[in-house]
C-alpha cells in the first residue's frame, strides 16, 4: 500500500539479509539501506581518531563483504594475471579479506599504544560518562571538566572517547572520558568502541530525564555494558536536563529513583554537587 514512486532511498528499521537486500532494492528500483548501514554510515562521517576510524572501517567490510554482486557479466568474465580464473566477485571478496585483515593488524598496533598510556594514567581514579545518544553528555563532560568538548543535538556527535581531567583540578587528578552514545540494536563490530569504559572507577549513567523513553533506553545501556563486561562496576543514574521539566515531574523521578542524582548542566549548583560526589 506505500507509495515509493517518489523516493530516492528507503530505509529499514532492521537489519536486511543480503538477498533481501537485493530483492527489495529490484522491487522497488531505488537504494536500500537497512538499520546496521545506515549506523554504519553515520558512524563513518563522524569518526576522527585514528582508532575510531579503523574499528568504523573494519565494521563497514564486514557489513559489505557478503553484500558484494557480482558484475553484469557474471561468471563469465575471468581476470587475468594475479588471481587468474577468479570471477570478478571472488576477485573483490578476496581484496575485502586482505583489506580486513590489514586493517586488524593496525588496530591492534594502535591499541598497544593506547594500551602503554593507560599504563601510564592506571594510579588515577577516572570516571567514564556513559548513556544513551543525545542524552547530553558532552554538555555534562564541557560543564564538569571546563573543557570545550564539542556538545551537538543530534545522535553520535560524539564518537572518539575524550578524556579531560575534572575540573577544579583534584590531587590527584580525576580523569573524565565521554563515550560514544548507546543505541539499540547496535552492529556487534561496533560495540568495541565502547571497551574505553574497562577500568572506570565510576560510571556515570547519564539519561535525559524529559524524554519519556528514557527507560527503555537505559535497558539497552545495561546490555551493552554486560556485553563489554563492565557492568559490575560502581555506578551513579544521573537524570539529566532538569531544567526540561516541572517540579512535580522532578519529584516523581526522584521517589522512582531514589539514588540517582538530578542535575541540568545550566545549573552550577547541580554541577558542583555532582563534582563533589565524584571526589
Amino acid at each position: 500500500d506505500l507509495d515509493f514512486a517518489c523516493a530516492d532511498v528507503v530505509v529499514f528499521d532492521c537489519d536486511l539479509t543480503p538477498s533481501q537486500l537485493r530483492n527489495v532494492e529490484n522491487q522497488l528500483g531505488v537504494e536500500v539501506f537497512d538499520r546496521t548501514g545506515i549506523i554504519i554510515e553515520i558512524f563513518s562521517r563522524h569518526a576522527r581518531t585514528k582508532t575510531a576510524k579503523l574499528q568504523v572501517e573494519i565494521a563497514r567490510l564486514n557489513y559489505v563483504a557478503p553484500r558484494l554482486r557480482e558484475t553484469s557479466t557474471g561468471d563469465k568474465e575471468r581476470q587475468m594475471g594475479k588471481g587468474a580464473g577468479e570471477t570478478t566477485l571472488e576477485l573483490n571478496r578476496r581484496k575485502v579479506r586482505d583489506q580486513l585483515a590489514e586493517l586488524k593488524r593496525e588496530l591492534v598496533s594502535v591499541q598497544d599504544v593506547m594500551m602503554d598510556r593507560r599504563t601510564q594514567r592506571s594510579e588515577l581514579f577516572s570516571v567514564a560518562l556513559i548513556g544513551y545518544t543525545n542524552a547530553g553528555k558532552s554538555s555534562m563532560m564541557r560543564a564538569i571538566t571546563g573543557s570545550d568538548v564539542e556538545g551537538e543535538n543530534k545522535l553520535f556527535a560524539t564518537l572518539d572517547t575524550t578524556v579531560r581531567a575534572l575540573y577544579p583540578i583534584t590531587q590527584p587528578r580525576i580523569l573524565v572520558s565521554d563515550t560514544v552514545g548507546f543505541i539499540k540494536k547496535l552492529p556487534h563490530d561496533l560495540v568495541a568502541s565502547f571497551h574505553s569504559t574497562h577500568g572506570a572507577s565510576l560510571l556515570l549513567y547519564v539519561v535525559d530525564a524529559s524524554d519519556p523513553s528514557f527507560r527503555s533506553q537505559l535497558e539497552v545501556v545495561h546490555k551493552v555494558l554486560a556485553e563489554v563486561g563492565v557492568e559490575g562496576s560502581k555506578k551513579l543514574l544521573v537524570l539529566n536536563k532538569s531544567d526540561q521539566l516541572s517540579t512535580d515531574q522532578q519529584q516523581s523521578l526522584m521517589d522512582e529513583f531514589p539514588d540517582a542524582m538530578m542535575t541540568s548542566t545550566r545549573n552550577p549548583d547541580d554541577i558542583s554537587k555532582l563534582h563533589k560526589y565524584i571526589i
